[in-house]
C-alpha cells in the first residue's frame, strides 16, 4: 500500500505555542531557517525518490518565493497552510475567507500552479468552526486535511471518521484527509503528530502504521513535531523507506524518529492532489 508524506512548510517562530510571545509583526526580525531546512529535507526527499504534498504558509511564499518554486520545480505538490498560522475558531468567516484568499494567491503566484489542498494550522477545523470548509470549497478547495478524529482540549471532532470521506458544503463537496488514529475499544488513540511522535516510541508508531496498512488498509498520517530550533517543514502523510533513509534522516538530522522503514510501495504521485484515483476506501 502507498502512503502519502506531507510537510508544513514553515518557521519556527510560526507555531501556534509561540504566538502568545513572538508578535506576527516582528516575524521579519528573527532568524529564518526554512531556506536551509527546506533545501535539506529537498535533498533528503530526492535521495530516497520520495514526492511529498507541501502545505505552505502564505506568509513564506510571500516573503520567501524562491523557495517555494524550487518545492515545485523538484515535482512535489504545493498546498495551502493559511497566510498567518491563524487557528481557524480564533477568526470570523470573513477574515478566514480573507486569509485563505491571499494565502492560496501568493502561494500560486511562487509557483504558476493550481492550489487545490489546505491544512488548517493546529489542526483547527472543529465542530465549531467546521464552517470553514464551505469557505475552503467556495474558494476552490479540492481537499482538506485539518480534522483530528481525538478528543483534545484544543482541537478534534472525536466522532469524526477515521478514514478519508467526503464533506457536503453549500458551495460543493471536499475530500477530507484526517489525521490516523488507532480505534481501542471506545476509544481513539493518536498514531502522529506533534506531542505524540515525539513522546510515544518510535516502535509504536512502526507498528501502528504497519498495523493500519495491513489491517485496516488505509494510509497513514503522521505529524513530524516543530522543535524550538527550527524544523522548517514539519508534517507528515507518509512514508516508506527508502534504503537509505535511516543514514540520511540521522545524517541530516530531519526525521527524529531515525528511519522510516516501510517498503511496501514506493512513493510516485501526489495521493492528497485532485488528480489521483483514491483508494476505495475514501469514497
Amino acid at each position: 500500500m502507498k502512503n502519502a508524506l506531507t510537510v508544513d512548510l514553515e518557521d519556527y517562530f510560526h507555531v501556534s505555542a509561540y504566538s502568545g510571545k513572538v508578535r506576527r509583526e516582528e516575524w521579519d526580525s528573527y532568524p529564518s531557517r526554512v531556506a536551509e531546512n527546506t533545501d535539506r529535507l529537498l535533498d533528503l526527499l530526492a535521495e530516497n525518490n520520495c514526492l511529498a504534498t507541501f502545505f505552505v504558509l502564505g506568509w513564506v511564499a510571500e516573503k520567501k518565493p524562491e523557495i517555494v518554486g524550487r518545492v515545485a520545480a523538484a515535482g512535489h505538490e504545493i498546498a495551502c497552510h493559511s497566510l498567518l498560522h491563524r487557528k481557524i475558531f480564533d477568526l470570523t468567516p470573513q477574515e478566514f475567507r480573507e486569509d485563505t484568499h491571499r494565502a492560496k494567491a501568493v502561494i500560486e503566484d511562487a509557483t504558476g500552479k493550481k492550489v487545490v489542498g489546505y491544512r488548517a494550522p493546529s489542526f483547527s477545523v472543529t465542530r465549531e468552526s467546521s464552517w470553514a470548509l464551505d469557505i475552503l470549497a467556495e474558494q476552490g478547495f479540492q481537499y482538506d486535511s485539518s480534522v483530528f478524529p481525538v478528543r483534545h482540549p484544543s482541537y478534534g471532532i472525536p466522532d469524526a471518521p477515521r478514514t478519508p470521506y467526503w464533506i457536503n458544503t453549500p458551495s460543493g463537496r471536499i475530500l477530507e484527509f484526517p489525521m490516523p488514529t488507532l480505534a481501542i475499544g471506545s476509544m481513539r488513540s493518536p498514531i502522529g503528530g506533534g506531542a505524540y511522535l515525539r513522546f510515544l516510541p518510535y516502535s509504536y508508531t512502526r507498528w501502528a502504521i504497519r498495523h493500519l496498512n495491513q489491517h485496516e488498509e488505509f494510509p497513514v498520517c503522521v505529524k513530524d513535531g516543530w522543535k524550538p530550533l527550527g524544523a522548517g517543514a514539519a508534517l507528515f502523510w507518509f512514508a516508506r523507506d527508502g534504503g537509505q533513509t535511516q543514514k540520511a534522516g540521522q545524517r541530516h538530522g530531519i526525521l527524529p524518529f531515525g528511519h522510516l522503514d516501510f517498503r511496501d510501495g514506493a512513493w510516485r504521485g501526489t495521493t492528497l492532489g485532485a488528480g489521483c484515483q483514491p483508494p476505495q476506501c475514501f469514497s
